[in-house]
């Protein structure tokens, strides 16, 4: 069955990029979610006038992925401990958040969030949201990993993504 996992990590691009190659995974869409305007633009939540974060719809095949895994690989590409955004990416609009009305997946991220403190002894930043509504990104910040690998791989090594792992969970 088809599903799907709405993640906030910073530029949706760097995030996004992640999940393109598993399998499972059936789409990656830019956006925002989590602010109060309605269809909101990129420069107005770049700016944090919004309440959005940048975020990503990830559809998928759970017969094939598992949401479990998902959230792994998500906190396998932040910094769980930074509460200003992401890399270079600063403001209220690069918070990580992880949004889901599912009491079985709020459950499973408490855990991983518990796990991460008891291990590291520091207090895991990412909120844990309700979501309302998912706004899609402008056709242009869509795949740009993918449409501009060029100027996607320029952009992961000024951040500091390139290559990052920030936790291993298992």
């Amino acid at each position: 069955m088809n599903k799907k996992a709405i993640f906030a990590g910073g530029c949706f691009w760097c995030i996004a990029d992640k999940f393109y190659s598993i399998d499972g995974v059936i789409d990656v869409y830019s956006g925002y979610a989590g602010g109060f305007k309605e269809n909101p633009n990129y420069l107005e939540v770049k700016s944090g006038i919004t309440g959005h974060k940048e975020c990503i719809m990830i559809l998928y095949d759970d017969n094939k992925v598992s949401y479990e895994t998902l959230v792994n690989i998500y906190f396998e590409n932040i910094d769980p401990f930074d509460d200003d955004g992401q890399f270079i990416d600063r403001g209220s609009s690069y918070q990580t958040a992880i949004f889901t009305n599912d009491e079985k997946e709020i459950l499973y991220v408490k855990n991983v969030i518990k796990t991460i403190e008891d291990k590291y002894q520091k207090k895991v930043e990412v909120k844990l949201l309700n979501l309302n509504k998912f706004y899609l990104a402008e056709e242009e910040h869509q795949k740009y990993s993918l449409k501009n690998p060029d100027e996607f791989l320029n952009e992961e090594i000024i951040s500091g993504r390139k290559d990052y792992k920030w936790i291993k969970l298992n």
